[in-house]
């Protein structure tokens, strides 16, 4: 197996904010609590185990305890949630959507993550306990994002209708799904394997939340992982006091918006990658995931008749704390609240929106875990390697876009010279002559010597464009095969991680994939890496 790295900002697929903050940008210092550097976890486990109490720590592993008690879970998982009672006991965390069959690779990647860098910490500080948790996130309400996955160029999708909290959709349908992507797959060994396991997880569990438990359970047990479900009664009142501050005095608000206006000003390149509403609570019950509002002096739930006094919702909360929902800008902060964590690995799009929430934790006085950007991997075969081996096409070739791509690779391997570089520099160099003369005989002639000069290099860029399009049909063998290689690889102009489902790996590796990537990810090394199985 080979492997190769490339920094993030090379790959031209990571935004500038996230580049920066690899790059440990003194401006973005502010937004952070501590870089995940392995020096620094020993302060982190300090600063969180100062914070996080025993009663927590009591909630959390016999929460966890029940929600294992109909899985195969293996010794080291066991091991994992009975340890969490200990104050020497710390998580690492990642989150994610419950995708159809694991949805993209990335899924993979971030729980590798999470398990490697827990590996990790175990070596460097032996006293402590380094638990590996993937956060399920079961109050999701965006059934169109999950609900679907590709495998070889198709789309195998679950027709439905949905409302609510995703994890408690019925799997009801997803054995049509399932025949469908029987015919695809193929009577190979690997391929029976694959059967089994989506028939385990979506055909013989009765909801979304115990199909997904039931397949990361599957791919990672022997490693330890443990699941969570959050949507629990008995974890949610943990948060009450911080639900409660929000309902009252709407405080992740005003924190997030005074943060978003600091990174505005840091650079314009920073998209903001959440905004917060004034009340960052969902309601929840059977079928319904709606937003809680406060308005004319009262609370409300949209799209019904639902309504309370400030006295009223209180009550209501301590009674029934499961029945409210942290959004996006709060899951975070429960997340914390509820796990003695100490970092948290996600994205790109999700550091970006963490990033935006170091002041409302401060504000909440909960401790801001370290943040780490995922393992970001691409996949060639050996087959697809020595493709581009032919081709001369190194790593740092193929992340570009394919256009690129193609005209770099045709000027390469061109027996003419399609770079009018020299050229354009040249007659620039004579129109800046024409501009001393014109200066010194009659100024008016300037806007025409200008004029010309905007048409001449006009006309040279237009004849490179037809001089390299007429060079590409002639070497339309060489443009096809490269083509053909950058679609394998980036399916849909995209990274493959982003796209590929573990699956179409899985047929060929079988249970060697998993094995392998824990194998070769190093979650601190910040570099894309680029695996030749």
């Amino acid at each position: 197996m080979q492997q190769d790295y490339l920094p993030f900002r090379e790959t031209g697929y990571f935004s500038s904010l996230i580049c920066d903050y690899l790059d440990q940008n003194s401006e973005l210092r502010p937004f952070y609590n501590r870089f995940p550097a392995l020096e620094h976890f020993k302060s982190q486990i300090e600063e969180k185990q100062a914070s996080f109490s025993a009663e927590s720590r009591a909630v959390l592993a016999d929460v966890l305890s029940h929600q294992y008690q109909n899985i195969e879970a293996s010794e080291a998982t066991l091991q994992n949630i009975e340890a969490l009672t200990s104050k020497k006991t710390f998580t690492i965390t990642t989150g994610h959507q419950l995708n159809l069959f694991t949805g993209p690779l990335y899924f993979l990647y971030k729980i590798v993550s999470t398990i490697n860098l827990s590996v990790i910490l175990k070596k460097t500080y032996p006293n402590y306990n380094f638990v590996p948790v993937y956060w399920m996130a079961t109050e999701d309400h965006d059934f169109d994002e999950i609900n679907y996955f590709n495998f070889k160029g198709k789309k195998f999708q679950w027709n439905r209708k949905a409302s609510g909290a995703v994890g408690e959709l019925s799997t009801k349908g997803l054995d049509e799904v399932l025949e469908l992507f029987s015919q695809d797959l193929g009577e190979s060994t690997n391929a029976k394997t694959l059967k089994k396991i989506f028939e385990e997880a979506y055909v013989k569990h009765d909801n979304l939340t115990n199909a997904t438990r039931f397949l990361a359970n599957k791919l990672f047990k022997d490693y330890g992982l443990v699941i969570i479900d959050a949507n629990n009664a008995d974890l949610k009142r943990l948060f009450v006091p911080y639900m409660e501050e929000e309902l009252v005095h709407q405080t992740s608000f005003k924190a997030v918006t005074k943060t978003n206006m600091a990174l505005a000003n840091v650079s314009n390149d920073y998209s903001i990658q959440v905004n917060p509403r004034e009340i960052n609570l969902f309601y929840v019950t059977e079928n319904l995931r709606e937003r809680i509002v406060f308005e004319d002096e009262v609370y409300k739930v949209l799209n019904t008749n639902i309504i309370w006094n400030e006295s009223e919702i209180l009550k209501h909360l301590h009674e029934a704390p499961e029945r409210f929902s942290p959004n996006v800008i709060m899951r975070p902060l429960y997340q914390e609240v509820i796990l003695p964590n100490l970092c948290y690995i996600g994205g790109g799009g999700e550091l970006a929106y963490w990033l935006q929430l170091k002041h409302y934790f401060n504000t909440a006085n909960v401790t801001f875990p370290i943040l780490l950007l995922r393992s970001s991997v691409l996949i060639k075969t050996e087959k697809q390697a020595e493709k581009l081996q032919r081709l001369t096409i190194s790593n740092q070739d193929i992340f570009l876009k394919r256009d690129a791509l193609i005209n770099r690779k045709v000027r390469q391997i061109s027996n003419i010279d399609i770079d009018f570089s020299k050229q354009e520099a040249a007659l620039t160099q004579q129109f800046k002559d024409l501009y001393v003369l014109a200066e010194q005989t009659d100024k008016s002639f300037l806007g025409a010597v200008k004029a010309q000069e905007v048409k001449q290099l006009k006309g040279l860029k237009t004849l490179e464009k037809r001089l390299l399009k007429a060079q590409k049909r002639k070497l339309s063998d060489e443009v096809s095969r490269m083509t053909d290689i950058k679609n394998e690889l980036f399916p849909n102009g995209n990274l493959q991680e982003r796209n590929t489902n573990f699956s179409e790996f899985y047929l060929e590796y079988g249970d060697q994939l998993i094995p392998s990537l824990i194998e070769r990810l190093h979650p601190l090394k910040n570099e894309f890496s680029v695996l030749t199985l």
